[in-house]
């Protein structure tokens, strides 16, 4: 039987209490929310305030930093990174170990490729009628 909960320490020195999530396994602070349908992977982490909305997957080695935002149906790839306050927006999906920088906006049903970085606050959407995609870089 594994333990209920795992304590890391903060560099600040605060301890963070992470739950393994239902389904999946993977590691959720306390005060994040993450959708009883989510996946969240073993091996995978969710920090301190960010939520996962239903349907999501966060795969292995992935990471959801404070204040990230995954919204439903979007797909976190294995080994990516969500910054602080970053927004993945629904059914949007990151490739493997894509970064977000911190405050990013990936817009709805938008594809990130593998190996991409995004920087911070930048937006990545499909651009209303003209089907442009914002740099990503």
């Amino acid at each position: 039987m594994r333990p209920t909960h795992v304590e890391l320490e903060d560099d600040d020195g605060t301890v963070l209490r992470y739950f393994h999530h239902a389904n999946g396994g993977g590691l959720v602070e306390s005060s994040a929310r993450v959708h009883p349908t989510a996946f969240v992977a073993a091996g995978a982490y969710v920090d301190p305030g960010a939520r996962v909305g239903a349907g999501a997957r966060v795969s292995a080695g992935a990471w959801i930093d404070r204040r990230a935002a995954v919204a439903a149906k979007a797909v976190v790839g294995a080994d990516a990174h969500v910054g602080p306050g970053a927004v993945v927006g629904r059914g949007a999906t990151l490739g493997t170990r894509v970064r977000v920088g911190a405050d990013a906006r990936i817009g709805a049903g938008v594809t990130v490729p593998v190996d991409t970085v995004v920087k911070a606050g930048a937006v990545v959407e499909v651009a209303g009628r003209r089907g442009k995609v914002g740099a990503a870089a």
